[in-house]
């Protein structure tokens, strides 16, 4: 049921809030009058008419480790927080010294800090803030309850959103897990009945989400007038103390005009004239003038000379940041990953990032330590879980069907029991959220490791993991969100086209994104200990087939066996042909080099991102020919890149064309025989080896 409105005891500094939103009116007037026409800012949102009400909401970051999420109107929140008006225009600007040194666009805000409120990295797609933010509060939580670390003991997670985004994936996931898991977010919607012209009516049922939620259990809703400061001023405070006593989900929806275009592009041709005339009636800095009027904190006159005060000090700032200095264009391809220095640590460009609450680690080497037997993948991978779980207590391995089931592949069976609900737990039913927890877990100092359980269903996730690959490097080493995702994927005893994909090669491509692909038991081990202590985000592929191949059986090379990424494997040595795989097209690569009896060297990369280009390359320039085996789709699959980098690199020392070998670009089929005949097999590697070996 909504709350009501009453009075509630504020801790407002009105006078802050009064230069702060002078402050925020100047920058934009600044911005949308003269740098948008002299193309010194392209883009520009204005946050005119949702300003006031955000700087009231920044005052209630009070505590150590809360944490703020926004979107591209969010300005007057930040200003409100302490971040300066020159880092502002910097950001806008594209120089150096601003949240991204010009990679990423200036509204789209960054602010590490351990000893206060930090402002997560913002995307750029709508809804894509909120899950993080559900993250960050769980990990509250954890942090809390099971690491007993009383820093956090008063935090929160605050997310903004406008109207617009409470159609959005990432909304109702967060919003499923704030309110089943009784989470610590404040859920703040700025509700100015546009997403840029589609009104709210079509993202909500009546325009209103507070009506629409409000038989919805387990939150706290709030609603009122977002431009009248006393009433603002309550909502706010009673949303955050409601949240903060009770350690539980409050959403508050304020009603906010939208005085200018979505951008400054937008010239709101969409609105009646009555609507425009409406939005200015509204208008909350003239409402904010008069209270304090009324509230004898400040005068007429001393309102004015604030406002030219304000405004003097923005032009001057900008007349400092016009003559800074753009980034320097020869650094833009660093941060894409971690950086060693020269002696292997991590070189950090911004000391106080977010990413530095790393985990500690049990020691690790590249030493096998065998033991008798033979485990398969599943087991080998299961071990090293547990062996991680016990030996980090910041580490946490989740995802559906991860908990009491163990797994739809038995990967994690019997790691909830031993360890326990808070550290190996279900999720609900979405990928976005599974992966947008991840981001605020991280984020907040854990290792998350949650698993996809196929490959095709990561897709709903892709906005989520494309924002943790490019987080390093579009925050400029600011912020990073290691975590090691487990996707299981490839062909089985038969096919379909939503459980057997591979694809690995969208993550190859995406930025930021280690890719693992293990062929084996004991490499699976290796390179999994690896992830779990590297500091960039990896996709680590359990490939269905090889979970319990006979092949892929290895006796377990101890708990403390680690594989650096980068690395390939000689799988047989020879001089004839050299035949590149990965995955589960290593162990038909080598049956059909002993069907064949030729003198073939198989190199299994075991790693795609990075991936071991000089074995390749020695290998081929001491065989002169190549064969290249992938289970993915042949068109733009890994096997050109190599194929590309080959022609170049090793095309004088080549006897005869590189051959691929490829799925046909279909999805992958049902029936056994069908999905035999669209893979590469035994069969046909083998013929393509002889047809290679007699050129």
């Amino acid at each position: 049921m909504q709350a009501q409105q009453k009075q509630t005891q504020t801790n407002i500094d009105w006078l802050h809030t009064a230069r702060t939103l002078l402050t925020s009116r100047a920058l934009d007037d600044l911005e949308e009058y003269d740098l948008v026409k002299q193309k010194k800012v392209l883009y520009q949102f204005s946050a005119r008419g949702h300003d006031m009400a955000q700087i009231l909401l920044a005052q209630i970051l009070t505590a150590k480790k809360d944490a703020v999420s926004g979107y591209y109107r969010s300005r007057p929140l930040l200003l409100s927080m302490g971040i300066s008006v020159e880092q502002c225009l910097q950001a806008s600007m594209m120089r150096q010294g601003g949240f991204s040194d010009g990679r990423d666009i200036g509204v789209v805000f960054n602010q590490p800090n351990h000893q206060g409120a930090c402002v997560l990295p913002m995307s750029g797609g709508v809804g894509a803030q909120y899950t993080p933010i559900a993250g960050w509060a769980q990990a509250i939580e954890y942090h809390r309850n099971h690491l007993n670390n009383s820093d956090w003991n008063d935090a929160i997670g605050l997310v903004l959103g406008g109207d617009g985004s409470v159609a959005t994936n990432g909304f109702w996931s967060a919003l499923t897990m704030a309110t089943t898991l009784s989470l610590p977010m404040f859920f703040y919607i700025e509700d100015n009945g546009y997403g840029i012209s589609v009104p709210s009516s079509f993202q909500t049922p009546g325009g209103n989400i507070v009506s629409n939620l409000e038989s919805f259990k387990g939150i706290k809703l709030f609603s009122g007038d977002g431009t009248q400061p006393q009433v603002a001023a309550d909502l706010i405070q009673q949303s955050n103390d409601y949240i903060r006593t009770e350690r539980k989900p409050a959403l508050l929806r304020l009603t906010v005009p939208r005085l200018n275009g979505h951008s400054a592009q937008d010239t709101q041709g969409y609105k009646s004239e009555e609507r425009l005339t409406f939005e200015q009636q509204h208008d909350p800095l003239p409402k904010l003038k008069a209270y304090l009027h009324k509230q004898n904190i400040l005068t007429a006159d001393a309102w004015d000379k604030m406002a030219q005060e304000t405004k003097d000090a923005v032009y001057k700032t900008y007349q400092k940041v016009d003559q800074q200095a753009h980034a320097d264009p020869k650094t833009i391809t660093r941060h894409a990953f971690s950086e060693q220095d020269e002696h292997g640590n991590e070189a950090l460009q911004q000391q106080g990032g977010i990413h530095l609450n790393k985990p500690t680690f049990p020691p690790s080497s590249e030493e096998v330590v065998a033991e008798s037997g033979r485990a398969n993948m599943v087991t080998a991978i299961r071990r090293t879980l547990d062996y991680e779980l016990t030996h980090n207590d910041k580490m946490l391995v989740f995802g559906e069907d991860v908990g009491a089931k163990g797994g739809v592949h038995a990967v994690t069976l019997g790691l909830q029991d031993k360890h326990g609900e808070q550290r190996v737990f279900d999720t609900s039913l979405s990928e976005e959220g599974i992966i947008g927890r991840s981001v605020g877990m991280a984020l907040a100092g854990l290792l998350p490791v949650p698993e996809i359980q196929f490959r095709k269903y990561a897709d709903p996730a892709e906005e989520q993991l494309n924002d943790t690959g490019t987080m390093r490097w579009r925050t400029n080493n600011r912020f990073a969100a290691p975590m090691v995702v487990r996707m299981a994927g490839g062909y089985f005893g038969c096919g379909d086209p939503w459980h057997s994909q591979c694809a690995e090669v969208k993550w190859v491509h995406a930025i930021g994104w280690q890719v693992a692909m293990p062929s084996n038991a004991e490499d699976a081990v290796g390179l999994l200990r690896y992830a779990l202590r590297d500091n960039n985000p990896t996709i680590f592929f359990e490939h269905r087939k090889m979970l319990d191949h006979s092949w892929a059986r290895r006796p377990y090379p101890g708990d403390q066996y680690m594989i650096p990424f980068g690395k390939a494997k000689t799988i047989t040595s020879g001089d004839r042909l050299t035949i590149v795989s990965w995955g589960g097209m290593v162990h038909m690569c080598q049956s059909a080099i002993e069907q064949t009896g030729i003198n073939a060297e198989l190199i299994d990369l075991r790693t795609l991102r990075p991936w071991d280009k000089q074995a390749v390359l020695d290998s081929v320039k001491k065989t002169g020919r190549c064969l290249i085996v992938h289970e993915d789709n042949i068109s733009a699959g890994f096997g050109a890149e190599i194929a590309a980098v080959l022609a170049k690199e090793a095309f004088f020392y080549l006897d005869a064309p590189i051959e691929r070998l490829a799925t046909a670009d279909i999805g992958n089929p049902h029936d056994p025989q069908l999905m035999a005949a669209a893979l590469p097999n035994t069969d046909t590697i083998a013929e393509k080896i002889i047809e290679l070996d007699k050129i």
